[in-house]
């Protein structure tokens, strides 16, 4: 029976143990198995031809980074059906997110690869790589099956999709005009930039409560007060999403010299930011207070502690002379304007003047009152808004998109501009007339705040290395999926878990 054949880890490296002991030849296989289909089973009879027992260990599913639709089946389920095969004498779930400990724990004779991972530099995760040495390490043999190749993820694209349909015919579309090799080498290419990042700090609070009732004298809803947690948002979070893609990040930005909190902020950046901070008498460092209900996370309230005047002459006069000293140096400066005070105009004109290369965000919001548009600013060559802003700067509430976006560009000098429809995807213009629109990926909202900082933060930097338009969208808008799964800037994007997911869509 499958069951008796399904083992824990420690169990398994006694069984392992006792058989080498007889002089049995012990054959390792591991992987994540989502699919089961001819090409496994041809590999699993292929490897336990090489020995005495084969044994299968399986990614759990915390570590499976295929997308974020899998796996589609359980680590229990997938141990079952693998267990169910009669070349296949026992199987066990991994407790670690790659094979180097386990072989280390098992030590098998043979360690059994598919022919696809011949290629170890085309390993993008460099897991083929370790697993190697760790072989050498455990004095086994790594060795290559030969026989037909399927892929799970093509396969599950094609019959079990969780796409929309739109969604699936659009991919099969985008399959039709560009290669998965197009869309990684887009990525890839980021790491060669040199980038400076310059915007407003925010620090995100998430105050999570329970609703426990009105008050009983006034109509006032009542919170019992369950826990917070504070994010590095704003600025600070696109240069981080920033940091993992390109080679070198600089960021500019302003402190209040009242409850500055500079040692979060320092902290929160990823190691290869170096910032830059400038201060603002008088005014705290900006704090933007969310309350939440902690079991849906759905948003109460919020509070801004800020000074909404613009940062005085002074800490101009210093920001303008550090830029001036340093912003030929930059391939790409990337500005997140929230319109909190500190693109101020002498600030953006040199940026507009002297940028190699500007991609400009700037938000409408409750703090800024609709006054913070992207026309501010007299040449952006990547501008990247919400839909709602782009209305609110072509006052026009309901007509079609692309005529503003048509009108608007040319004023702005644009290369490329976008607009983010949160669920409806993106629009992508080029000056070269291109105009295409990419449907959203998102299979799971957790949080939408962040979303559009994700988005310009690798879709600015596609756009500058000459990525095309509907690839450009494509990377945004999967940047975009990853963010709202989680809450806040609690994480930064992945750029692994973008490139899987990407490969896991394009296959």
């Amino acid at each position: 029976m499958p069951e008796g054949k399904i083992l824990d880890l420690d169990k398994l490296a006694a069984v392992v143990s006792e058989a080498r002991s007889q002089g049995q030849v012990v054959v390792h296989c591991h992987g994540v198995f989502d699919l089961l289909h001819i090409g496994h089973i041809r590999y699993f009879e292929q490897a336990r031809r090489m020995g005495d027992m084969l044994i299968v260990t399986l990614t759990p599913d915390p570590y499976v980074d295929k997308g974020p639709h899998r796996p589609a089946f359980t680590h229990d389920l997938r141990a079952e059906s693998i267990a169910s095969l009669a070349c296949v004498d026992y199987v066990a779930v991994n407790r670690w997110p790659t094979a180097e400990e386990t072989l280390r724990l098992l030590r098998p004779d043979i360690y059994v690869k598919g022919s696809e991972f011949k290629d170890t530099a085309g390993d993008m995760t460099g897991k083929i790589g370790r697993e190697e040495k760790v072989i050498h390490e455990i004095g086994a043999r790594l060795a290559f099956t030969e026989d037909i190749v399927f892929s799970s993820s093509n396969l599950i694209n094609t019959h079990m999709s969780l796409f929309p349909g739109e969604v699936k015919e659009y991919l099969q579309l985008f399959k039709s005009r560009y290669t998965l090799d197009h869309v990684l080498q887009a990525i890839n290419r980021l790491k060669d930039l040199k980038v400076l990042v310059i915007g407003d700090t925010i620090i995100d609070t998430n105050v999570y409560c329970e609703a426990i009732g009105k008050s009983s004298k006034d109509p006032v809803l009542a919170l019992r007060h369950q826990s917070e947690d504070s994010f590095a948002g704003g600025v600070l979070a696109v240069a981080n999403h920033i940091a993992n893609f390109a080679g070198q990040v600089e960021l500019f930005s302003v402190l209040g010299t009242q409850n500055s909190r500079r040692d979060f902020v320092t902290s929160s950046l990823a190691a290869n930011v170096t910032p830059h901070f400038f201060m603002h008498p008088g005014a705290p460092t900006i704090v933007k207070q969310r309350f939440l209900e902690g079991y849906s996370l759905a948003k109460l309230l919020e509070v801004y502690y800020m000074n909404q005047t613009e940062i005085p002459d002074e800490t101009i006069r210093d920001l303008l002379g550090a830029l001036r000293e340093r912003l030929s140096e930059f391939d790409v400066v990337v500005v997140a304007d929230y319109g909190h005070g500190m693109m101020a105009g002498p600030i953006r004109q040199l940026l507009c003047d002297g940028a190699k290369y500007l991609a400009v965000n700037t938000q409408a919001n409750a703090g800024n009152r609709g006054f913070n548009t992207i026309t501010r600013y007299s040449r952006v060559d990547f501008g990247c808004i919400a839909e709602h802003e782009m209305r609110l700067e072509m006052r026009d509430a309901e007509g079609e998109l692309r005529p503003m976006v048509e009108k608007l560009a040319p004023k702005l000098h644009s290369k490329t501009l976008v607009v983010t429809r949160g669920k409806k995807g993106a629009l992508i213009w080029n000056s070269d007339g291109e105009f295409v629109i990419v449907p959203a990926f998102a299979m799971k909202v957790v949080d939408r705040v962040g979303a559009g900082d994700a988005f310009l933060s690798v879709a600015s930097l596609a756009a500058a290395t000459g990525a095309p338009p509907e690839v450009v969208g494509l990377i945004g808008n999967v940047a975009g999926a990853q963010a709202v799964e989680i809450i806040g800037n609690k994480k930064a994007l992945d750029k692994l878990k973008m490139q899987k997911t990407i490969v896991s869509m394009l296959k």
